[in-house]
């Protein structure tokens, strides 16, 4: 797994490492069973400080998303969502919302918003298929 952080968007390098993860393992680039990389040659590779990457891990852990083996490192889990459905839908439209609330401030048409949500949802599953094909 490969992250690119961006170091001047605003948002704390942890969770662009956390978004990362969940993204390759919705997208099945990352597979239940499959290890990330050890903490302190990834904080190497990134430059930043071995903390961020063990802040990130413990997240990752806490929702459910990795497991920690004692002396082997951190991997997927393999059903990487502990939460009951509607937990999972309520917190989908928590997120919904907020691009909603987006789109209205950039005036995107509620028709342009759901063409674009179509599209993107449906390069989502093109990507994920592909990964599958590996």
């Amino acid at each position: 797994m490969r992250f690119q952080l961006n170091f001047k968007s605003g948002k704390p390098v942890y969770l662009q490492m956390v978004d990362q993860v969940k993204a390759a393992a919705a997208s099945g680039a990352l597979r239940g069973g499959d290890p990330l990389p050890s903490i302190r040659p990834l904080a190497e590779e990134l430059r930043v400080n071995r903390n961020t990457v063990a802040k990130a891990y413990a997240e990752l852990e806490s929702q459910g998303v990795i497991e920690t083996v004692a002396g082997k490192g951190c991997f997927l889990r393999a059903a990487h969502s502990p939460y009951r459905k509607e937990v999972r839908l309520e917190l989908l439209k928590q997120v919904v919302d907020d691009a909603v609330v987006q789109a209205h401030h950039l005036q995107v048409a509620r028709s342009q918003f759901l063409r674009l949500a179509e599209e993107r949802f449906d390069a989502f599953e093109a990507r994920r298929e592909r990964a599958a094909e590996r």
